[in-house]
């Protein structure tokens, strides 16, 4: 929670009020003749509005996502080789781990810890909107990146 002051023209009021209820979960606007008189101060108690939920009814999950995934070894192989270590890395790196965790992989394990850190890691370089369960995110991203890769 925060406070703002803004000191506008009068003819610009409503559009200030306007982008603030839009940027900010604003509350009651108090507006003031500024000392001068011709112009007005507004004040406002705000708060950031919260993260849009991302809809994940349709994204795949781990057996879909990993449908057409390579065998786990030629995967090493090409995460151990690559020097590029870009998005696909990671996505790839990622996705590997989560299929590990998630029991996809027989005589193959990793921790569900280092599977999750892999997957914020990627969502971090993605800019992608915190509200998502970030394995569920590495999924969908790998069925979509499988889909124009292969």
């Amino acid at each position: 929670m925060f406070d703002i002051r803004i000191i506008c023209e009068p003819a610009d009021i409503d559009h200030v009020v306007a982008a603030l209820d839009g940027a900010f979960n604003a509350g009651t606007m108090t507006v003031y003749p500024s000392r001068s008189g011709e112009r007005n101060r507004l004040y406002v108690r705000a708060d950031f509005k919260p993260a849009p939920e991302p809809d994940t009814t349709d994204w795949p999950n781990a057996t879909q996502a990993y449908a057409s995934a390579p065998d786990p070894g030629s995967e090493l192989v090409w995460i151990s080789n690559t020097e590029d270590r870009g998005r696909e890395w990671l996505l790839r790196r990622a996705a590997l781990m989560d299929r590990m965790a998630s029991g996809l992989i027989p005589g193959y394990t990793t921790s569900s810890s280092l599977a999750l850190d892999l997957a914020s890691r990627l969502m971090g370089l993605d800019g992608a909107v915190v509200g998502c369960n970030p394995r569920a995110y590495v999924r969908q991203q790998y069925a979509l990146w499988a889909a124009t890769n292969r």
